[in-house]
């Protein structure tokens, strides 16, 4: 059951401007100091997890604590094709299979660099990349930078990936509508601290996410302070 206790502390340095702010919103140093707590009670078996919440409820900092060695949040490209970032040990059959389960089928695109990608290209080279390389992602502001419609598309490419693999993939999120098309084992909500065993069968209509946690009939341990 990976457990997290964590502390954040930003020193203030009080210069005019911020004497000026704390004074006039009647804000403390204290107020800088954030602190998360809580446990989640993985299932033995799962594949696909989504840590999801607000900006600034500790998604990043909560999966950095529990998961940091699988953690990606950006690669370095530097050669003028992405084909030829991708791994050297790949053969070029394991890199096609993994650009076109991606939802990275242009052709064409495989030969540009990466400077010059859209942002859902970008994002669906990183992914490659990262399953290329690893067994076990965590990826970070997944679909953050793409429209929801691009991020719907490549939910659904990553899990039917993920799902013909032995690997594990979490994405952390401030969006819900990727639940319903990543149909992830477990969901960690940031927002409240709380948790649940994700079913396909309750995720088929985004507008019940509001509830699935009810529905869903397993809770997962979190303290909340």
């Amino acid at each position: 059951m990976p457990s997290f206790d964590i502390v954040k502390q930003s020193d203030i340095d009080k210069t005019y401007r911020v004497a000026r702010i704390m004074g006039d919103y009647d804000v403390k140093t204290d107020h800088a100091k954030e602190h998360f707590t809580g446990s989640i009670d993985l299932p033995d078996d799962w594949q696909i997890g989504v840590i999801w919440g607000g900006s600034g409820t500790g998604k990043t900092t909560i999966a950095r604590e529990l998961f940091g060695d699988q953690l990606i949040n950006g690669f370095e490209y530097t050669a003028k094709s992405v084909v030829d970032d991708m791994p050297k040990q790949c053969s070029m059959e394991e890199i096609e299979k993994m650009f076109y389960a991606v939802g990275f089928g242009s052709v064409p695109s495989w030969m540009k660099p990466y400077s010059v990608l859209s942002g859902g290209e970008k994002m669906r080279v990183d992914l490659a990349r990262a399953l290329l390389e690893r067994d076990f992602v965590v990826f970070d502001e997944f679909t953050s930078v793409v429209d929801r419609q691009v991020a719907q598309t490549a939910s659904l490419a990553i899990s039917k990936a993920i799902r013909r693999t032995q690997k594990r993939f979490i994405a952390v999120s401030c969006h819900s509508d990727i639940i319903e098309w990543l149909e992830p084992d477990w969901v960690f909500d940031t927002n409240e601290m709380t948790g649940f065993f994700a079913k396909a069968d309750v995720l088929k209509n985004r507008s019940r996410l509001g509830n699935v946690g009810e529905m869903s009939g397993k809770s997962l341990g979190v303290i909340i302070i």
